[in-house]
């Protein structure tokens, strides 16, 4: 039996300062490309977070297996996890990087699809299903309305490509949401979970980095600022944070709340990088916060609607008018 509670006022507040810092970290990756290619970037974090998890564990006295069933699970996992921002890296070099947030952040709607036929607490309503209708609407208008922005087909073509990774690296990390939620991961410490993706990816992802012969680095103050600020702050912080909030809460209605980094990667990316937003983009991005809101939100609002319901029943009224007397 699913053991997980609704979302909560510490929920809420916890996800708002993650989708922010989420936001944040597709920004910091593609304005310091020039000093190092973000596959090797994310690479490094990864590293140096695994390193600080690793620590956590220690000082807690936990033991952390290496060899094992939950350690295969978890590298699995890691596995998924180096996938999704290879694939996120790779779309950093064609399209902006509100792009790739908006496609990215599509994982709650594959998370939802994968633990349908999983979890009894996790399956779609009528409701739910029209919302993934609407998201792939969202995105299918996305991808082939006419483009306003004067690029040329080149231009055009290579957008397009770099969304289509950008939206592959949200299937992978929807998939690994259903690996960590339908496995015995969901019952290991988040730290545990965090530091076999962190060691995975870093290891992958730096290999990856070396043999396409990205491995070069530019030492500059930006790039060094990033690196802290993505091992640190994004892959230690607040994906530990995340993984967190998964063994507590169900994935979701966690879901309903990511849509605000979509959100706020594109006005981050307008505001900071001067990244254009044409009306096409625009439209395509409604319709995929829309159906993510859709599919996450309905089961949140019908637990509340069902507790309304139960607090107005005959017999509660007559309580209710009884102490009024």
């Amino acid at each position: 039996m699913d053991s997980r509670k609704s979302i909560d006022v510490t929920a809420v507040g916890i996800m708002v300062a993650v989708c922010l810092i989420w936001a944040f970290q597709q920004i910091g990756l593609k304005s310091t490309a020039v000093f190092a290619a973000p596959v090797l970037q994310i690479g490094l974090r990864s590293g140096i977070a695994a390193m600080l998890v690793f620590a956590l564990v220690c000082a807690r006295r936990q033991r952390l297996e290496f060899w094992g069933r939950t350690a295969g699970l978890g590298i699995l996992a890691g596995l998924l996890f180096a996938v999704e921002f290879f694939l996120v890296g790779e779309a950093l070099k064609h399209t902006s990087a509100s792009h790739v947030v908006v496609f990215l952040y599509t994982a709650p709607i594959f998370a939802a699809l994968g633990l349908h036929g999983k979890l009894p607490s996790e399956r779609l309503s009528a409701v739910q299903w029209g919302g993934i209708a609407v998201a792939t609407a969202g995105i299918a208008f996305a991808f082939l309305a006419p483009q306003g922005s004067g690029q040329g087909p080149a231009d055009l073509g290579a957008m397009l490509w770099g969304d289509g990774l950008a939206l592959l690296a949200g299937a992978a990390w929807g998939l690994t949401t259903v690996l960590i939620r339908t496995t015995r991961l969901s019952t290991a410490p988040a730290t545990h979970v965090l530091f076999y993706q962190l060691a995975t990816a870093f290891l992958a992802l730096t290999g990856a980095a070396v043999l396409a012969g990205e491995a070069g680095i530019v030492p500059s103050g930006p790039l060094l600022l990033n690196i802290a600020f993505q091992a640190v702050v994004v892959s230690f912080l607040s994906f530990l944070t995340w993984f967190w909030l998964l063994t507590q809460y169900r994935a979701s209605q966690l879901g309903v709340f990511s849509f605000m980094t979509p959100v706020f990667g594109v006005l981050l990316g307008i505001l900071l990088l001067g990244e254009p937003l044409t009306p096409e983009f625009a439209i395509g991005t409604a319709g995929v916060v829309a159906g993510i809101v859709i599919v996450s939100a309905y089961p949140w609002l019908e637990t509340m609607l069902a507790g309304i319901r139960s607090r107005r029943t005959p017999a509660n009224l007559a309580a209710v008018r009884r102490r009024r007397d």
